[in-house]
């Protein structure tokens, strides 16, 4: 079944939407529910829809790395925000590490965004991995 006209479309233009909101949940979820793994079920919805009104090789090339690239790069960002509290001997493996930079205001950065990152990249990778399989074998 090939999909509509008006959703082969629109499809590019509202690719941003759930980009935009999925963005927004990751960065609040410091202060409010939300965060890596809500943002990044949000993001791969996106671009699931993406594939199913454009297909397949339209989402991986919007992807720009194959889905197990993201995984694995948000793997590796989830544990070297852990790394960082190997500086002290005697923190925990996951103990943050805040900075405050002055940009004309304070902006609250630490370790646990870096975390936050890695989730929302392996919930992508992971997500979209999955259905792109599943829709690969459907079309078979």
């Amino acid at each position: 079944m090939d999909p509509s006209l008006i959703l082969r479309v629109s499809a590019p233009l509202l690719l941003w939407v759930p980009m935009v909101v999925s963005l927004y949940l990751l960065i609040r979820g410091h202060n409010d529910p939300g965060g890596g793994f809500v943002g990044g079920l949000v993001a791969s919805a996106g671009l699931v829809f993406y594939a199913i009104s454009r297909g397949q090789e339209a989402a991986l090339r919007a992807m720009r790395l194959p889905p197990a690239t993201w995984c694995g790069i948000g793997l590796l960002a989830a544990l070297g925000s852990g790394l960082l509290a190997w500086l002290d001997p005697a923190a925990g493996f996951l103990t943050h590490r805040w900075w405050f930079p002055d940009i004309g205001f304070k902006l609250p950065l630490g370790t646990a965004l870096v975390f936050d990152i890695g989730v929302y990249l392996t919930v992508v990778g992971t997500v979209t991995a999955m259905v792109f399989a599943l829709v690969g074998e459907e079309a078979r």
